[in-house]
């Protein structure tokens, strides 16, 4: 299987699910009068970000994931979103660029050496298939897994089919 094949499906198939999920909340929202906002700012644990947040940061890890495999340059992205459909064109943005990469532009990502922020003044490198196994794709779903965490925490009827989206 090729990093591509490894890679931006999987985002894609994910950001999908995020989407429609962003949909059952704005709905939900309406629905039992919940201020939008409230709904956005919802955390699993205190010390935890919030709902927006997580969204941002599953379209960064996407977004910089697929960057750094092919060695294109990461666009910057000010995370300034507040409202459903300021996520959801977050999420869209996200998939549009991922669809403009062609699998050949992944074909020297395996042995690619990345190096990234891993903290304040910190930087991490692996090798490309290093950081996609155990930094990129798993960042990645731990955001949209928590997510949905606070969507259904929230009260929402989202479960596994909703996670999983359109294979």
């Amino acid at each position: 299987m090729s990093f591509y094949d490894s890679a931006v499906p999987a985002y894609l198939q994910m950001l999908s699910s995020l989407s429609a999920s962003l949909t059952k909340a704005e709905t939900y929202a309406a629905a039992k009068k919940i201020e939008p906002a409230t709904l956005l700012g919802l955390r699993l644990f205190p010390d935890m970000l919030p709902l927006s947040r997580q969204i941002q940061l599953a379209c960064d890890f996407a977004t910089k994931g697929a960057a750094r495999l092919t060695g294109s340059d990461i666009p910057s992205v000010p995370d300034t979103e507040t409202t459903f459909a300021e996520l959801q064109q977050r999420v869209a943005k996200t998939v549009d660029y991922l669809k403009s990469f062609k699998p050949a532009q992944f074909d020297t990502a395996e042995t690619r050496e990345i190096t990234f922020p891993t903290g304040p003044g910190k930087t991490t490198t692996l090798s490309g298939r290093q950081f996609l196994t155990t930094f990129s794709l798993p960042s990645f779903y731990f955001h949209v897994t928590t997510a949905h965490g606070i969507l259904r925490m929230a009260g929402l009827d989202v479960g596994k089919r909703d996670f999983l989206g359109a294979a």
